[in-house]
């Protein structure tokens, strides 16, 4: 019963309109109030700025760019063993594990689909079907851009609009399918080891999400799912090297085609992770299915 109630309270919250102030109020440039924000944030999350290019809180000209600030050079070590899947950002392992007929967990007595969470389409899930997956949350107080887990080019991105539930574990615990109801940035990589998927999850209060290639990507208005194809110019990225952020929030799913995979010794649920740690290990296999993510689609909107 109180699980129902709490299902029902958050889906009555306006959303999407809470997170547009919030963009609107991150990226306000008073000083005063940006100031003041970025103050009360460290000190509530306990934020180490030590470890960002600039260490100087105001520095910042908003507290957007100090929630998104880079890190100093050599901060994150990329483990550079060949095969290696890396973090691809600081925060936690929710869960990882093997896709099972084609359905991720997402906690305790609840999981979805591949294809839901890849926006409906069969083709797209399909090198997914029998593959490996993680999900990684990324708390308030955590460096909040995105890495590559493993050197690839993107073929293919979505923007698939939906919810903006909380991603905190009560909400992933109790709100059934959440991460494939939220709205959600999908890139499809080709890489020597197969084909990736890298899913960054919006949620309540994530601004925006942008990834180095497009720019910001969230919050456009409209219902469709909207669709860039790249395979015949695809950007091509290192391992360890950017690829996105998110402007508050959140989480991030990772899917290898890759059934052979190998997770790191000792991974476990809860456990904390830093961007460029060792996540797993792929013996250089082609995908399975041996087919390119998003191949035979074309760009739409």
């Amino acid at each position: 019963m109180i699980s129902r109630l709490f299902r029902y309270l958050v889906t009555l919250l306006p959303q999407h309109a809470i997170s547009r102030v919030i963009h609107g109020l991150a990226r306000w440039r008073w000083r005063p109030w940006k100031n003041l924000l970025i103050r009360l944030f460290t000190r509530a999350y306990g934020v180490d700025c030590g470890e960002a290019a600039a260490s100087e809180r105001n520095a910042y000209v908003s507290f957007n760019a100090f929630f998104t600030r880079p890190l100093a050079p050599g901060a994150r070590p990329i483990a550079d063993t060949r095969g290696t899947i890396v973090s691809p950002v600081d925060g936690v392992i929710s869960q990882h594990g093997s896709v099972s007929n084609g359905r991720l967990i997402q906690a305790k007595r609840q999981d979805y689909s591949v294809t839901e969470l890849l926006g409906g389409d069969d083709q797209l899930a399909a090198p997914f079907q029998n593959g490996h997956f993680a999900t990684l949350y990324l708390s308030p107080r955590d460096y909040h851009r995105v890495h590559m887990p493993l050197a690839g080019s993107l073929v293919r991105m979505l923007h698939i609009p939906g919810r903006l539930f909380g991603v905190s574990r009560p909400l992933v615990r109790h709100v059934p399918r959440l991460f494939a109801r939220n709205e959600r940035v999908v890139g499809l990589f080709d890489t020597d080891q197969g084909a990736m998927a890298m899913v960054l999850v919006g949620a309540i209060g994530v601004g925006s999400i942008e990834t180095i290639w497009a720019g910001e990507i969230t919050p456009p208005r409209g219902h469709r799912i909207r669709n860039w194809d790249y395979q015949h110019d695809p950007p091509a990225l290192e391992a360890g090297e950017e690829m996105g952020r998110f402007n508050l929030g959140s989480t991030v799913i990772l899917l290898f085609a890759d059934a052979r995979l190998q997770w790191a010794d000792g991974l476990a649920e809860d456990q904390p992770i830093r961007m460029g740690e060792a996540l797993g290990h792929l013996d250089g296999a082609a995908s399975p299915s041996g087919t390119r993510p998003g191949e035979s689609h074309h760009a739409s909107e």
